[in-house]
């Protein structure tokens, strides 16, 4: 027996298993809680906890399960009690009364004057505090005292397999955990447990173009992130009709939030007081300045109170129509001058988005009684870092000017189909999943047994079939697929179309072997030629797949492409030139 050398087509697989292992990243045995998100710009941010940490305890307290985690949290979280601000806004003095939990919803600078709000908080930017809850404030100093003892800060100390955070904050910080990962695999919502929403858009003149489609998914993503639903994906979806559709899968939310959320129109106002001057959408503003950098971009940064502040500044044109009310509702109003010594109306531009204010800006005395069609929109962004501040202002301006486009959706939203998968369910079906891969691999090896009565035959079958499921998991892992129910019908179609590929391969070397051919090159060819042919008829049978069902099914039809694409590039190569050796070995 001669010696036994690995042919090129075997060594191309052993490459590709390892480049799948690494994109996988398994890691069977990680234990603990994994930290999922963390709020960017929080104190747990600012400390240094980020997302793929492993927390091992709280103040102290071990933590091994999520449940541990809620009850260590538990002891930060606050009651919901009503907070008073007494400020100058303009040339008179206001009181802004609302509720707060676990924070006050503004910062200040040294002269107390308000730097940002959210949009909760009900204050506008340039607010001067006056007092808190009727005790007069006359420094920053005897401002923040009074803020601690409303919310009294408390030590926060998470260690993590990073290293130790400690951290004063005034709530349970803003950090989504779960059990650790244990591989880069991301499972689909059928696995993962949550909500899924069909959305049909309903436009007046019946067309959606794929502009209003990317704008639509920027404004429902923007309008789920003001709720807070930051675990979520959004994309488009058509059916085999061309009808449009959205496909939202959002993690650990009711079928009742989402409808609430979604089902609405929603609308954008920008505001003068009670008076409305535009909406979003092309009704009222005819251009909005976007990737420019004379007319849009982060215009400086400045230090102030140990962070930085980044303004970004951005122009839009507003219609004939919204520059008269502009006009009509500025003309009466009175000049004052701001901290900054510029002169400015004595109102504020407020923006709501669904009757929530998003952002208020100051605005010039030049406009004052103007029919201008040309405004300039400006903001901030606020980090420990000027690098994070600027990319702090570059989200904010990107998401305004979403806003400002879109406004209220262009159409009316239809709930198509609306699914809620519990957590346990989707952990049963990862078990059932992995049960039926089994069994399938069992039935193949047991039929092939049958077939040839040979040993020698079946470690190669179950050697290439193995490969062909670690590369299609480390292609998914690489470009971030989400494997759910459908994918892994996927992986199991892909298998039989497999086993069927070697059974052709082995057949033809066994009729090679009884002729006793000293060539065997015109019986791979033979084979090869049969497995592209089925090749060709797989992957045309899944591109109509691609968005049937409005596209509920496309995990089926990527991984059986991608399955069967390995296969016939990859596995069956390198599974023809073992068996080539094993059988010119007897």
């Amino acid at each position: 027996m001669g010696k036994f050398k690995l042919p090129l087509r075997v060594w191309i697989l052993i490459i590709f298993l390892l480049l799948s292992v690494i994109a996988i990243k398994p890691t069977p045995f990680a234990t603990g809680i994994q930290i999922k998100s963390v709020e960017p710009g929080s104190d747990a941010a600012l400390a240094g906890l980020a997302t793929g940490q492993i927390i091992k305890s709280v103040n102290d307290h071990e933590i091994v399960s999520v449940t541990d985690f809620k009850d260590a949290m538990e002891p930060f979280e606050r009651q919901q009690q009503e907070f008073d601000v007494e400020v100058k806004r303009g040339n008179r003095t206001t009181i802004v009364s609302y509720n707060i939990t676990d924070a006050f919803g503004f910062t200040f600078d040294e002269n107390l004057t308000v730097l940002s709000s959210d949009s909760f908080s009900m204050l506008q930017k340039n607010d001067i505090v006056v007092a808190v809850n009727r005790n007069g404030i006359d420094n920053k100093t005897v401002l923040e005292q009074e803020l601690d003892r409303i919310l009294p800060k408390q030590v926060i100390k998470i260690k993590t397999d990073k290293g130790e955070s400690a951290f004063l904050a005034r709530g349970a910080p803003k950090i989504n955990v779960g059990q650790a990962a244990k591989s880069n695999i991301r499972k689909g919502l059928d696995l993962e447990g949550g909500t899924r929403v069909l959305l049909k858009p309903i436009a007046e003149n019946g067309t959606v173009s794929d502009k209003d489609v990317s704008d639509l998914i920027s404004v429902l993503g923007n309008r789920l992130n003001v709720y807070g639903l930051t675990d979520m994906r959004i994309r488009s979806a058509a059916d085999w009709k061309g009808e449009t559709f959205i496909l939202i899968e959002i993690a650990g939310v009711s079928k009742e939030e989402v409808s609430e959320l979604i089902a609405k129109q929603g609308k954008f106002e920008a505001k003068i007081g009670n008076a409305t001057v535009f909406s979003g959408g092309k009704k009222d503003i005819t251009f909005v300045c976007r990737d420019d950098g004379s007319c849009s971009g982060v215009r400086s940064c400045n230090p102030s109170g140990g962070q930085e502040y980044c303004k970004f500044e951005f122009v839009i044109h507003l219609s004939p129509e919204a520059a008269k009310r502009h006009a009509s509702i500025t003309s009466t109003m009175d000049v004052v001058a701001s901290e900054s010594g510029h002169e400015v109306l004595s109102e504020h531009l407020d923006f709501y988005l669904d009757d929530k204010m998003v952002d208020s800006l100051q605005i010039g005395a030049d406009l004052k009684g103007s029919e201008t069609t040309q405004i300039a929109i400006s903001g901030s962004g606020v980090a420990q870092d000027r690098n994070d501040a600027i990319t702090a202002a570059e989200e904010n301006m990107k998401k305004l000017q979403t806003i400002l486009i879109t406004g209220s959706l262009p159409f009316d939203l239809e709930i198509v189909k609306l699914d809620t998968i519990s957590p346990v369910m989707g952990k049963e079906f990862v078990k059932n999943s992995f049960i039926v891969v089994l069994v399938a691999l069992a039935g193949v090896v047991l039929v092939i047994f049958v077939r040839y009565r040979s040993l020698k035959i079946l470690w190669p079958v179950i050697v290439t079939v193995a490969s062909e499921i670690i590369i299609i998991l480390g292609f998914a892992a690489l470009i971030q697929w989400n494997l759910d129910m459908a994918a892994i019908a996927g992986i199991i179609a892909t298998v039989g179309t497999g086993v069927d590929s070697q059974i052709i391969i082995i057949d033809e070397i066994m009729k090679g072997k009884s002729e006793r051919f000293s060539n065997w090159k015109p019986r791979m060819k033979r084979a090869f030629f049969m497995i592209f042919a089925a090749y060709a008829t797989g992957v045309a049978a899944m591109v109509p797949l691609w968005n049937a069902g409005a596209g509920l099914v496309r995990g089926f039809a990527v991984v059986t492409i991608i399955g069967i694409s390995i296969g016939v590039f990859i596995t069956r190569p390198a599974f023809a030139a073992i068996a080539e050796k094993l059988f010119k070995q007897d």
